[in-house]
C-alpha cells in the first residue's frame, strides 16, 4: 500500500487545490484505489466514497440500477470502465468518478481478458481511458499495478 501514498498524494493535492470531489467503482483492485485516497491525511475534502463491484449481481443492489446501463459494453474493457466511472459519479455527486475492471489473476477473466489486464477510466470534467497490462499472474501485484494506473490517470487529467 505504501507504494501507492506518492501517486495518492499527487490526485490529493490537486483534488483540495481544485476543491474538487471523486467516488471510485473499482473491482480487480479491491478497494485499493479508495484505500490510497483515505491513507492522505485530509481525505474528507475530497474523496466521498467508493464501492468494490466484483460481480454483475453487486451492481444490481444499486439503486435504480439497470443492467441496460452497460448497453454495448463487456466486463474488463475501456468502456465498461467508462460507465463505472460515469454511473459512480453521477450517485456520489462529485466532479470526478473513477472505474476499473479486468482480471487480477492467477487466471483470466471469465470474458477473456488474461490475468494482470485492467481496463481504467475517468469521467468528469473530460474523460480519459487507458488499459494496464502486468503480463503477470500475480494477484496481489496486479491489484497493486491497476490501482497505482488509476491513480496515474486520475493526476493526468487534473494536470
Amino acid at each position: 500500500m505504501r507504494e501507492l501514498l506518492p501517486y495518492a498524494e499527487k490526485v490529493a493535492a490537486l483534488l483540495k487545490k481544485r476543491k474538487e470531489t471523486i467516488a471510485v467503482a473499482e473491482s480487480s483492485a479491491g478497494g485499493l484505489i479508495a484505500a490510497a485516497l483515505l491513507a492522505v491525511p485530509g481525505a474528507s475534502a475530497y474523496f466521498q466514497g467508493g464501492v468494490v463491484l466484483y460481480t454483475r449481481a453487486s451492481w444490481r443492489v444499486l439503486k435504480d440500477f439497470e443492467d441496460e446501463m452497460f448497453a454495448g459494453t463487456t466486463p474488463a474493457t475501456e468502456a465498461n470502465a467508462l460507465v463505472r466511472a460515469r454511473i459512480i459519479r453521477e450517485r456520489f455527486g462529485t466532479v470526478w468518478g473513477i472505474g476499473e475492471t479486468g482480471a487480477a489473476g492467477p487466471t483470466g477473466g471469465r470474458y477473456g481478458n488474461p490475468a494482470g489486464m485492467a481496463c481504467i477510466a475517468v469521467a468528469g470534467g473530460n474523460e480519459r481511458t487507458s488499459t494496464v497490462k502486468t503480463g503477470s499472474s500475480d494477484r496481489v501485484a496486479n491489484m497493486h499495478a491497476f490501482a497505482a494506473g488509476a491513480l496515474e490517470l486520475l493526476a493526468e487529467n487534473l494536470a
